[in-house]
């Protein structure tokens, strides 16, 4: 590998520290050309070393692939963990909460404990069985067609008994969080189902890690103005959390 400019490290250094760049936001920081920046953007993408995208560069894939909750579960495990803990300072006595599916949100269910009362409604199989050992929570396991590779359920029967809900808050998980697109999924019906979940809920509290900031999955699900609460990681960059954070959205770092 060769970097043949100082620049160069510069746009490596600055990914680094917020997990995208701009063109434009680079081409006024050095005072050059968008062709002299494009061109430095294609020869780091060739050397592998950053993701180009639509007026920029990444430093992780902008798009979401669909992967086994079982696989997702070991990956990011401390950071996934530092996020539940967060989010279980927003679960209180006599709630009514909506738990979605995702190893962040199994994460979540695998520390609630304790509670003298507590409903959850969620379409995560893992999730209810996780509760199940819990006598206080009364769990609601949404019917309806069964993701094998998510160990939940999406649907139409799984929509229809949602909607007879009102709940104070929802906990999400998610594939990615882009400042443009939004918060998306890596299947079309979840992020439908999602939709649903947003509608019956007071309080929309995200919960995802910080390689999923930046990236898009097949299915939209909201935008971000949707969010009321994001709970993350500490690679998330300042950038991103103080565009997040002008959106009105309360972000979390979560600390080991």
């Amino acid at each position: 590998m060769v970097i043949i400019n100082k620049r160069q490290k510069d746009i490596l250094k600055e990914i680094e520290e917020n997990g995208f760049v701009t063109v434009a936001d680079l081409c006024e920081m050095h005072n050059v050309s968008t062709v002299t920046i494009r061109k430095d953007l294609n020869f780091l993408e060739n050397e592998k070393l950053l993701h180009r995208t639509h007026g920029g560069a990444s430093k992780n894939p902008i798009y979401a692939f669909e992967r086994n909750v079982n696989d997702k579960e070991g990956l990011q495990v401390e950071q996934k963990k530092q996020i539940a803990r967060e989010a279980l300072k927003y679960i209180e006595n006599f709630d009514y909460i909506i738990l979605g599916s995702g190893s962040n949100i199994y994460y979540l269910a695998q520390i609630i404990s304790g509670f003298e009362k507590l409903t959850v409604v969620t379409p995560a199989l893992k999730v209810s069985l996780e509760l199940s050992r819990e006598v206080n929570v009364d769990t609601i396991q949404l019917g309806g067609d069964l993701r094998k590779s998510s160990n939940s359920v999406v649907g139409p029967i799984a929509e229809l008994t949602l909607s007879q809900f009102s709940c104070n808050k929802l906990f999400l998980g998610a594939d990615g969080l882009h400042l443009d697109f939004g918060l998306s999924t890596s299947n079309a019906l979840e992020a439908h189902l999602n939709k649903t979940m947003i509608d019956v809920a007071e309080k929309v509290i995200v919960l995802v890690d910080s390689t999923k900031m930046n990236v898009r999955g097949f299915g939209k699900i909201c935008n971000l103005d949707m969010i009321d609460v994001l709970i993350t990681d500490n690679g998330i960059g300042i950038e991103t959390k103080t565009k997040l954070e002008e959106l009105g959205i309360e972000v979390i770092i979560a600390a080991s």
